[in-house]
């Protein structure tokens, strides 16, 4: 949080906390930045707390802009519902260097609890746009090669060329992609499989997609630097 510039508006701790090597040195940096960091009982910080057992400090912070990266790759999620799926897949997508991620209206709260925790720190690194409708995103999205990600296509995921200008659009774990992101696509792509399985779980198939679009960006980068 510290090191992405974010300024949290309160941060409450525990005392417990406060007394461990890693939670002074932790307050110490929050207080440098500007924070002014409050004490509070151990019920308080239960009640304050989305978890169970929560680790002794909480902050409030401001919603981050959603300011799109350099990457040419924008990742659509389509009425996902499972928070540990969104968390995830947003996890990958800031380690894949995605530029932008966009959530359809119908998709979990990009902002509920288990999916920042899953996330872990992606929303301060990671433009994110969230609830948006169809009709907006047609006007987002133009101009670039729009896949769907789905079983059973011909179009194997490695034979794309994410080094132009993509929008890769992920449907829900239970019904797939929705007819209006059907409507939008130039193509279908798939991830072949050599066991029984029918199907990856979305947060999985996400991610190697991510990456493969992440290899080949960097094989054109680093061709482009060796000419010079």
């Amino acid at each position: 949080m510290i090191e992405t510039g974010q300024e949290p508006v309160f941060v409450f701790h525990t005392e417990s906390f406060q007394s461990k090597a890693r939670g002074c040195s932790s307050l110490e940096l929050l207080r440098a930045s500007g924070a002014e960091p409050l004490t509070v009982s151990d019920q308080v910080m239960a009640t304050m707390a989305a978890t169970k057992t929560p680790q002794g400090i909480l902050a409030v912070l401001p919603f981050p802009e959603p300011i799109p990266g350099e990457s040419p790759l924008i990742l659509v999620l389509d009425r996902l519902r499972d928070p540990g799926n969104l968390g995830t897949i947003l996890r990958s997508a800031e380690a894949a260097g995605v530029g932008q991620a966009i959530t359809v209206k119908g998709t979990v709260d990009v902002y509920s609890p288990k999916v920042v925790r899953g996330a872990m720190g992606a929303h301060f690194r990671l433009s994110i746009l969230h609830d948006q409708e169809w009709d907006d995103l047609e006007r987002e999205l133009e101009g670039r090669q729009i896949l769907i990600a789905e079983p059973g296509v011909q179009v194997a995921y490695y034979q794309v060329d994410w080094t132009q200008p993509t929008a890769l659009i992920v449907g829900g774990e239970a019904r797939g992609p929705g007819e209006e992101a059907r409507a939008l696509a130039t193509s279908s792509v798939t991830i072949p499989m050599r066991g029984g399985a029918e199907s990856l779980n979305v947060a999985v198939a996400t991610s190697i997609m991510l990456f493969e679009a992440a290899r080949q960006t960097g094989m054109r980068d680093r061709a482009l630097r060796a000419r010079g």
